[in-house]
């Protein structure tokens, strides 16, 4: 199952336009969420597991990368629609969509995502780590 299904871009556009910009080729959409993900994961890529945040379905998945993935997604296949169809709108939500990725990226949004781990299960790339060495006996 895909992360995005076709009821997640009912939200955003309706049934007819989105076969228009589609042009009713499920190959079409299939590349622009692929395309979506990739760029939402160069944004999340470096604090976030993102092969658990595309991989989750139904409910578990967050609504926010959700509806992100769709704009980005219909901003890509906007621009190969006829005179671009509805293009200002797509574009002023992509702007959107990046600004608030550029806001996760910065610390200044924090989403409710996974965060990568290492072998032993403890979050990585977080901005500080604290504790201390393994306590050391200098018997002299």
């Amino acid at each position: 199952m895909d992360f995005i299904t076709q009821e997640d871009f009912k939200v955003l556009v309706g049934d007819t336009a989105f076969k228009v910009i589609t042009q009713a080729n499920d190959e079409n959409r299939d590349n622009a969420v692929k395309e979506a993900q990739e760029e939402i994961s160069g944004y999340l890529r470096p604090k976030y597991d993102c092969a658990a945040v595309f991989s989750a379905e139904g409910d578990n998945r967050n609504r926010q990368v959700v509806m992100i993935a769709c704009d980005i997604a219909l901003y890509h296949m906007i621009s190969a629609a006829p005179q671009k169809m509805g293009s200002d709108i797509r574009e002023e939500r992509y702007k959107r969509a990046i600004g608030w990725l550029e806001g996760v990226q910065a610390g200044k949004i924090v989403p409710d995502l996974p965060l990568v781990t290492d072998s032993e299960g403890e979050p990585t790339n977080l901005p500080f780590r604290f504790g201390c060495q393994k306590k050391q006996r200098n018997n002299w």
